[in-house]
């Protein structure tokens, strides 16, 4: 235990697993695993996982120009949304780099929350504020927010038995304001970072252990299990949810990463626009792409991409496929090189070793009809 780490709501729960083990995340000092990072990634896959990602930035923004605000801060368009709807996007620097990828829930005309990663939470303030605007306030709620993940299957099973909301009537990138869950008041979004169907549980930060125990006792029959950093990571990574950081970052444009749906160059100026329209009519330069490994070896971030004697990118993130049993990577590579079948090596302990581009994302879950 490291006394010197901030530490989520639900951190006293932890001791309660026998087989937890905590790091530092980014100052925090949270659950890579629980149980096994394995099992956790299966149980998601297959029945259930709750995740503490009580980590994550919260802002509020407010004001009778709040939207042309964050139209202006953000790349996607948030005119479309309506109430109770909710929106990912980008916050993008002049250049193009990404200041962070984000959701926007949509609560009233003139009232938005901004979801924001937890490591990003002191720089993205700092850049909000600097670029405010007519009758705009902005407020951190990281501090007095807590968020859970439900996320698998199973999930709006287990929802169902704590609630008397209508979490099934939800689409993807809807949200219920207030819903009583385990008879705690919550902000219920159909939302998640691992490729399966679930929700994300916003709730007051003193409220998050009874909301955490109460969903971990509905789901107790139902497969559900504690889920840590790791399977969160190897779950998004399989259906290419980008990581900040990795897949994005200041040096990194949305365009490069594969994110250009997210981006539309057709709305009124925002921050980043010009320079991302300059690189799209110009040809976007570097790729995200999935790659496999043809000889034995597991692709790790930063390991070098070579087409011959160039090097022409690295690997952003890799790892064996936890459902797929391949060794397979995200790589930013030069676009010349994206096509799928383009056979390329990885430097892996001073060996390069054989890859071949392929299709990404890894892991597409079945939707049922």
């Amino acid at each position: 235990m490291n006394p010197s780490l901030k530490r989520t709501p639900l951190f006293p729960l932890y001791s309660e697993f026998p087989g937890v083990r905590c790091i530092d995340f980014g100052g925090w000092e949270l659950p890579v695993q629980f149980t096994g990072i394995g099992r956790e990634h299966e149980a998601v896959r297959q029945q259930a996982g709750l995740f503490d990602v009580s980590h994550m930035g919260e802002f509020l923004v407010t004001g009778t120009f709040a939207e042309a605000f964050l139209q202006r801060v953000t790349t996607n368009d948030v005119s479309r949304l309506a109430d109770g709807q909710a929106q990912y996007t980008l916050m993008c620097y002049e250049d193009g780099g990404v200041v962070d990828d984000l959701l926007v829930y949509r609560l009233s005309a003139d009232q938005f929350m901004l979801v924001v990663n937890a490591s990003n939470i002191d720089k993205d303030f700092r850049w909000l504020e600097s670029h405010l605007l007519g009758d705009v306030s902005l407020e951190n709620k990281s501090d007095t927010t807590a968020l859970l993940a439900l996320q698998g299957p199973n999930a709006q099973a287990i929802a169902a038995r704590v609630t008397d909301a209508d979490l099934n009537a939800l689409s993807p990138f809807h949200f219920i304001p207030e819903a009583k869950i385990c008879g705690v008041t919550v902000l219920a979004s159909r939302t998640g970072y691992t490729g399966e169907d679930g929700f994300e549980f916003y709730v007051a930060a003193d409220d998050a252990p009874a909301l955490w125990k109460g969903l971990m006792e509905a789901g107790e029959p139902l497969g559900l299990t504690p889920a840590g950093l790791g399977a969160r990571d190897t779950l998004r990574f399989e259906a290419k949810l980008p990581l900040y950081g990795q897949e994005l970052s200041d040096k990194i444009t949305p365009l490069e990463a594969g994110l250009g749906f997210f981006v539309k160059l057709t709305k009124e100026d925002f921050i980043g626009r010009d320079a991302l329209l300059r690189q799209k009519e110009a040809g976007v330069p570097r790729k995200l792409v999935g790659i496999e490994m043809i000889d034995r070896g597991i692709p790790r971030s930063h390991y070098p991409v070579y087409a011959g004697d160039r090097q022409i990118g690295e690997v952003t993130t890799g790892t064996q496929s936890p459902t797929l049993k391949r060794n397979l990577g995200l790589a930013l590579i030069q676009a010349e090189y994206g096509e799928p079948g383009t056979e390329v090596e990885v430097e892996i302990r001073g060996s390069r070793l054989k890859a071949v581009v392929i299709k990404a994302p890894f892991y597409r879950r079945n939707v049922q009809s």
